[in-house]
């Protein structure tokens, strides 16, 4: 009710206090090195294993590239689960601090790679260290702020993912001339600035919905160990997380529904989205340009558009609903691929159109944020939501391996790109099943 009245009072961002922006301030920033550290490698990969392969393996490129990013998501799946669970028993602040810590460290050790199998194992650490990331922000986000704003501080939080890739790619415009080991400098980079989001993250509070649920599970699981009994609340309070979110059918049936659209997002972008860049660099090689000027300036306005697409879905979203606007950006992204791969010829007219692209494909990624933290109650909020955005990485991994192997098949990515984004009706399936969120308290 608080909400509301403050909603209507005034300007939606007029009640805000500056701990819940700075918690904002905090999950973008993570977000966004994350972001960076993702693409850099996005960028990068061809040009480190042209110096990591024997010339004879050249023309494998794209599938070694594709087991690259393959098994650097499978770290970021393994990791994210574990973060989330961390997340509800050590807290959104600590494991917050601490998943930064390990990304740090990783992403500098990535850059000391000596062959592909190094690389390849360097690369699923650091998938492991920045799973946990997104969890952890997206929950204190959504525990900090109120109801009538937090699809849009949902949205400006994923803002930061583009925000990392455009960084990445406007540095690549300079450090990528900088000779065949250049890519390692862009891992080196990667670290210091994590050390600033660090520092933020330091300053501020623990969210108290989890300290005040963290305080009754406390209790809950002293009275079972006491030999008491417990009620349904205090036995649910008292199960471990992960197991939790499988027991009560409804929750199990949210924590399904919102696997299967989030497999659509993340199977589409790890098996589209990320041969943009490389696409459109080999456009620009065929046309005797210099194909990695090309390809930043394409993650630079693929990312333009996406960062548009994170932060104007959550206010959609605020005023038109969590479906119908997931279920727009799933449709116009399936529409757009072969738009982009297929349809659209001359460079500057594949710029235009990778950044309306990249609105729709890259944009959805903020359903996430915006709608899972309202699925799930305090007690299993970041294993709900770590689960659901980190479990379809087990499947998701293929599509890199899959594309890889169809683009050398197809002799192109336009073919490739296309057949993979069929994977959208998935998430225009599921989406209609999932309740509509928008307004509502958090579960407690």
């Amino acid at each position: 009710m608080q909400s509301v009245t403050a909603a209507a009072q005034g300007p939606w961002y007029g009640a805000l206090t500056r701990t819940q922006w700075r918690t904002l301030a905090a999950a973008n920033l993570g977000w966004m090195f994350d972001g960076y550290e993702t693409f850099a490698l996005i960028l990068t990969v061809a040009v480190a294993l042209r110096q990591l392969l024997d010339p004879s393996q050249f023309g494998e490129i794209p599938a070694y590239a594709g087991s690259i990013i393959a098994i650097t998501l499978l770290g970021w799946g393994i990791g994210g689960i574990v973060g989330g669970v961390l997340a509800d028993y050590l807290g959104r602040r600590r494991t917050m601090i601490l998943s930064i810590l390990a990304y740090s460290l990783m992403t500098g050790l990535s850059a000391l790679a000596w062959d592909w199998l190094s690389f390849a194992g360097l690369r699923f650490l650091v998938g492991i260290a920045i799973g946990s990331e997104w969890a952890t922000g997206a929950s204190i986000t959504a525990e900090v702020w109120p109801d009538h704003a937090r699809g849009k501080a949902a949205g400006l939080m994923q803002c930061g993912l583009g925000i990392g890739f455009f960084l990445a790619s406007f540095l690549w415009l300079f450090v990528g001339a900088l000779g065949p080991g250049a890519w390692r400098y862009m891992f080196v980079i990667g670290v210091v600035p994590a050390l600033f989001a660090l520092w933020v993250r330091v300053g501020i509070p623990e969210s108290p919905p989890w300290e005040t649920t963290n305080a009754r599970r406390r209790a809950a699981i002293e009275r079972q160990r006491s030999g008491a009994a417990l009620g349904a609340e205090e036995q649910a309070l008292a199960r471990f997380t992960f197991v939790d979110l499988f027991v009560e059918p409804e929750i199990r049936r949210r924590a399904i529904l919102a696997f299967l659209l989030s497999l659509t997002t993340t199977l589409a972008w790890w098996g589209i989205s990320t041969w943009v860049p490389q696409y459109i660099g080999s456009v620009a090689m065929k046309a005797g340009l210099p194909p990695q000027q090309w390809a930043s300036y394409a993650g630079m306005t693929y990312n333009l558009g996406a960062i548009l697409g994170y932060a104007s879905f959550g206010f959609l979203a605020d005023r038109f609903g969590r479906k119908p606007v997931t279920m727009l950006f799933f449709a116009l992204a399936l529409a757009l691929t072969p738009v982009l791969f297929l349809w659209t010829e001359g460079l500057t007219l594949l710029l235009i159109v990778a950044a309306i692209n990249g609105y729709f494909s890259l944009g959805q990624y903020s359903w996430m944020p915006v709608w899972l933290p309202e699925l799930f109650p305090t007690r299993v909020r970041a294993t709900g939501i770590a689960f659901v955005f980190n479990a379809p990485r087990f499947i998701a991994f293929i599509g890199p391996l899959i594309a890889g192997k169809l683009i050398v098949g197809f002799g192109g990515f336009g073919y490739a790109a296309t057949i993979v984004a069929t994977i959208y009706v998935l998430g225009l399936a599921a989406a209609p099943f999932l309740p509509e969120t928008r307004g509502r308290p958090l579960p407690a």
